[in-house]
């Protein structure tokens, strides 16, 4: 075709989001022509994506890019791609849990790592942080499976469990748990109201606060411009204070992805966004997780994980919140049901007096489609 070009390209399910998954190879070197060619693909900046495979929101305007590994430990480098909406922008600036979770089938399904029958362990290494994580895969007959019986909120139907352990990524942006060095800090807002928050740092930076520090109970599923307004304020203030932006205000521009911010409550009764009624009995905490200065859906993978962590540091504003009905797992209740975070913690003498033997989640993944992808010759 004279007028567009094509790269190949897989539309994969991971989780709770949908992305598009390349080879390295396929694209450009890291830089402004392959951002731009990133964008084009997903159809940004549009708010309805109607010119592209991007699907309006921020959880269906991911991408994921792997390749065979530098390193020696791990199978394959993966750097994933936050496509903005509104603006003609691709962050790098942390990682997706969910989007993680296809990483390992694609790279089992494209011959990138050789399977084996049962279960394969990928290590994925995270360009975006450094950090390993290892996907453990159900295979058979030389292919991940997609069938089963595990069940995520969010997505419809079941499908084989992907066990993914993210211990490895404690402090991977920051350097820290507790980038701060403060298991609780004090954010003043402009308008001279101040909230408690709990800035930790395991799989993506997460600033946690109290639901009840704004006025709010925790079981919401709908929130308005003003109190998305406070919430970007907080996040602004939380990423000045570890460096992820130079001023609070251009956190949008700086660091449009995180820190994510989630607003924590004690165990409630809710209806969810499918209209089914999620128990307090059935969770540990409720939260409502900010993302993209829009409310997720359910939960970031990489989320839960760090409010796993989050969850078993001494003297944090998520403990006090949060029942512990089992030792090894946190019952995570968000706007689309109860999702299980796995942790196993012990305390230690020395700041932040914990450490993890175990973090993660586990998630279910599709291919969609694959073939190739077309995009207008102009864009090179």
């Amino acid at each position: 075709m004279t007028d567009q070009l094509t790269v190949r390209c897989v539309l994969m399910r991971g989780g709770t989001s949908k992305g598009l998954y390349f080879h390295g190879a396929d694209l450009p070197a890291p830089g402004a022509a392959r951002d731009a060619l990133l964008v084009r693909l997903m159809g940004s900046p549009d708010p309805l994506q109607i010119d592209g495979l991007g699907g309006s929101r921020p959880i269906t305007s991911k991408l994921a890019i792997v390749a065979p590994s530098t390193r020696d430990d791990a199978d394959v480098d993966y750097t994933f791609g936050q496509v903005d909406i509104d603006r003609a922008v691709v962050g790098y600036s942390g990682n997706c849990g969910n989007i993680s979770a296809g990483v390992g089938p694609f790279a089992i399904d494209e011959g990138l790592v050789d399977a084996v029958e049962g279960v394969t362990p990928v290590r994925i290494h995270n360009t975006n942080t450094g950090a390993v994580m290892t996907a453990h895969v159900p295979v058979r007959d030389g292919k991940a499976r997609v069938v089963g019986d595990f069940a995520v909120p969010g997505v419809p139907g079941t499908g084989a469990e992907i066990v993914m352990d993210w211990s490895g990524t404690v402090g991977a942006k920051t350097g820290a748990l507790l980038p701060t060095g403060s298991p609780v800090d004090d954010i003043t807002l402009e308008n001279g109201s101040a909230v408690r928050a709990t800035i930790c740092d395991a799989a993506n930076p997460c600033v946690w606060v109290p639901a009840a520090d704004l006025g709010l109970d925790g079981s919401e599923v709908d929130f308005s411009e003003t109190l998305l307004d406070v919430v970007r304020e907080i996040r602004g203030k939380a990423a000045a204070l570890f460096g992820l932006c130079t001023d609070w205000h251009r956190v949008d521009d700086e660091s449009p992805g995180l820190p994510m911010v989630g607003l924590v409550a004690p165990p409630g009764d809710y209806c969810t966004l499918t209209g089914t009624t999620a128990e307090a009995g059935d969770m540990d905490l409720r939260v409502r997780l900010i993302f993209m200065n829009r409310l997720h859906e359910s939960i970031a993978g990489t989320a839960s994980v760090c409010l796993a962590a989050a969850s078993r540091i001494p003297g944090s504003v998520v403990g006090p919140v949060a029942t512990r009905r089992r030792t090894d797992t946190l019952l995570i209740g968000h706007p689309s049901g109860i999702t299980p975070a796995r942790v196993a913690a012990q305390e230690v003498g020395e700041p932040p007096h914990v450490s993890f033997e175990l973090l993660g989640f586990s998630r279910t993944a599709r291919r969609l489609m694959d073939g190739v992808v077309y995009y207008p010759r102009s864009v090179q």
